[in-house]
């Protein structure tokens, strides 16, 4: 059986490249970077379903895409039947790369020692935190405040709207939680499905190949439902693809995906003695029946 890992590599590489291609032929992304267009609806929204950031795929999945990718790969590793051909060490291997990705995950987009690596690559690229009002103009603030990523409103920051103009049209209640924009935003959703992609698929190497025990009834949900999801997340790469991000951004985040994923590959988490036991002559063990 062919490689999965070389299989979904294509798969999402073939996916992103058409979808972005797409994108820049026909006009179709939303330049998720420019303070001017990102509060707005996107331009397809009313036409196109998954140009509407409300879609189903982003609100359900895209939006929790590692808790998706790590609930499968649990439900993969806890009904896989005990291998006599397998080193004992693999089902610690496994895990190890999936605290490397969930690590990989943490620190680019939620947390390093403060700000996570990707709002730090927006900061130090020329980003700006913006206030977006209810006028529709945009107040800059200092860059901590979209760390912080805390509500700010006349009442809580009254410096910040010292200038009578900023004043008008606010009521006492109105509050909004500034973004950083410009500067290079690097898609955090290629990134994570690109890694969450070939992960899954990393996963489902152990029961393919060739001298692996036979699968429970519960294995074979279990290996559905990964299968599943990477069509899924194949369908999600897609969408990001076509309406959202410059090109460039898509591109840099299918890098640093490749980057995380490829870390697992390394010596470090060696599966070699793995890839050996299953290049027993197939006559020597059976499968259980």
């Amino acid at each position: 059986m062919p490689d999965a890992r070389k299989t979904a590599f294509i798969a999402l590489t073939g996916v992103l490249a058409f979808g972005t291609a797409y994108s820049v032929l026909y006009n179709t992304y939303l330049d998720t970077s420019n303070p001017l267009l990102t509060n707005l609806a996107h331009p397809l929204s009313k036409s196109h379903y998954f140009a509407n950031k409300a879609n189903i795929l982003n609100t359900l999945f895209i939006k929790r895409a590692w808790g998706w990718t790590s609930g499968a790969f649990m439900l993969l590793h806890l009904t896989s039947a005990s291998d006599p051909t397998a080193h004992p060490d693999a089902g610690l291997e496994r895990m190890y790369k999936w605290l490397a990705e969930t690590a990989s995950w943490l620190v680019f987009t939620s947390w390093f020692f403060g700000p996570a690596v990707l709002e730090r690559v927006i900061a130090y690229s020329g980003g700006e935190c913006i206030l977006a009002l209810p006028d529709g103009s945009n107040l800059p603030v200092p860059n901590e405040y979209c760390f912080s990523k805390a509500a700010l409103s006349p009442a809580t920051h009254p410096s910040l709207f010292a200038s009578p103009l900023l004043g008008l049209g606010l009521d006492s209640v109105w509050k909004a939680v500034p973004r950083l924009r410009r500067g290079h935003d690097i898609s955090g959703h290629v990134f994570l499905l690109t890694m969450s992609i070939l992960f899954l698929a990393d996963q489902l190497r152990s029961s393919f190949r060739r001298g692996a025990p036979a699968w429970s009834a519960v294995h074979k949900v279990a290996v559905a439902v990964n299968v599943a999801l990477i069509g899924i997340w194949l369908l999600a790469m897609y969408t990001t693809s076509v309406y959202f991000h410059t090109a460039f951004e898509k591109f840099t985040g299918y890098l640093l995906g490749l980057a995380c994923f490829a870390i697992t590959q390394t010596a470090v988490f060696d599966e070699a003695r793995v890839d050996e036991a299953a290049e027993v002559p197939a006559g020597s063990h059976q499968k259980e029946e």
